[in-house]
C-alpha cells in the first residue's frame, strides 16, 4: 500500500472531500558516487555545525528565521501548521479553467489523490464533473512549508494535483536573442516541413517511449564490472577506525593477559622509573652536600 505524504482534503464551494496525497512520479537513475580523482575516496556532504565543527545528524537539527544577525526564531511543525491550518490541511479550488489555457511551461510536479475514508462518493463528484466539463480546477495547497498553486486535473480514474509555478518564478524572454517572424523562410520550405510533421503524425502512447540513455549507461558499467575495470577506494582512516575497535581490543588484550597471569595483575613498570625519576633530584643533592663539606 502506498503511503501518503500528505493528508487533508480537497474543497470547492461546500463540497469537501478528504483526501491523501501520494506521489505519481518513481525516478530511474543510477546511483552514482562523487570521489576524488587523485585516490578514488569517496567525497561526502555533510551538515556541520560552524561553531564546533562536528556533524550534526538529522534529528537535532531545526528550522530558524534569522531576523537579526545570530538571532533566529525557531519554528517547528506544529508551528506551521498552527500559523494556518487551513491551509495546511485543503486543497482550495478557487478557479476552474480550460487545461488548454495553461502554458506547459509553467508544469511542475505531479500527485495522485486518492480518497480517505468516507470520501468516495463526493471524489467520484469531483472527478466525473471535471470529466463532463472538461475543466480542470485552480488550487491553492501548502505542503510541508510552502504554498504552492496546482491544478486539479481528472485523468481516467484518479484526480491528478499537478503543483504549477507562479508566473513570478518564470523568467521574462526578452534577454533571448531568439528570430522575428519568419527570418526570411519561403512558402515552399514551410510547405515542405509541414508535411514532414503530417507524415509523422501518430496517436500518444507514453509506453512506447523508454530511458534508452538509462539502458546504454548501465551496459557499460556492467561491461566495465566483467573486464575488471575497477577503482577500489581506499579505507576509512585509521582514527574514525579506533572509537569503534579500541575498547574490544583492549579488553580482549587485558582478559589474555590475566588468563597467562592466572588472574594476577601484570607487573608495572612504568611507576617504577618514575620513582627512580624522583631519586635522582635526591643523589644530586646528597654530592653537593658532601662536596660543600
Amino acid at each position: 500500500m502506498a503511503r501518503s505524504i500528505w493528508k487533508g482534503s480537497i474543497t470547492f464551494g461546500l463540497v469537501n472531500i478528504p483526501v491523501g496525497l501520494y506521489t505519481a512520479e518513481q525516478r530511474e537513475e543510477i546511483p552514482l558516487h562523487l570521489l576524488d580523482k587523485r585516490n578514488m575516496a569517496r567525497v561526502r556532504y555533510k551538515r556541520v555545525n560552524e561553531e564546533s565543527g562536528k556533524e550534526v545528524p538529522w534529528e537535532d537539527t531545526v528550522r530558524g528565521y534569522e531576523f537579526q544577525e545570530g538571532k533566529y526564531v525557531v519554528l517547528s511543525d506544529e508551528d506551521f501548521q498552527r500559523a494556518s491550518p487551513e491551509k495546511t490541511q485543503t486543497v482550495d479550488i478557487v478557479d476552474f479553467v480550460d487545461l488548454d489555457e495553461i502554458s506547459p511551461t509553467y508544469f511542475d510536479k505531479p500527485y495522485f489523490m486518492a480518497p480517505e475514508k468516507r470520501g468516495a462518493k463526493s471524489y467520484a463528484l469531483l472527478r466525473e464533473t471535471l470529466k463532463r466539463t472538461r475543466k480542470v480546477g485552480i488550487a491553492t495547497v501548502v505542503i510541508r512549508t510552502k504554498q504552492y498553486l496546482a491544478a486539479v486535473i481528472a485523468e481516467d480514474e484518479v484526480i491528478l494535483l499537478d503543483l504549477l509555478r507562479y508566473a513570478h518564478e518564470l523568467r521574462d524572454t526578452t534577454g533571448l536573442d531568439l528570430p522575428k517572424g519568419h527570418q526570411g523562410l519561403t512558402e515552399r520550405e514551410l510547405d515542405m516541413a509541414e508535411r514532414l510533421v503530417q507524415g509523422m503524425v501518430d496517436t500518444w502512447k507514453p509506453e512506447r517511449f523508454k530511458d534508452t540513455y538509462f539502458r546504454d549507461l548501465k551496459k557499460t558499467i556492467e561491461a566495465r564490472v566483467e573486464a575488471g575495470q575497477l577503482e577500489e577506494s581506499p579505507p576509512p582512516p585509521e582514527e574514525e577506525k579506533k572509537p569503534a575497535r579500541s575498547n574490544v581490543v583492549d579488553l580482549m588484550a587485558l582478559l589474555k593477559q590475566s588468563v597467562e597471569k592466572g588472574g594476577r595483575a601484570p607487573a608495572k613498570k612504568a611507576p617504577a622509573k618514575k620513582a627512580a625519576a624522583k631519586k635522582t633530584p635526591a643523589k644530586k643533592t646528597a654530592a653537593k652536600k658532601r662536596k660543600s663539606a
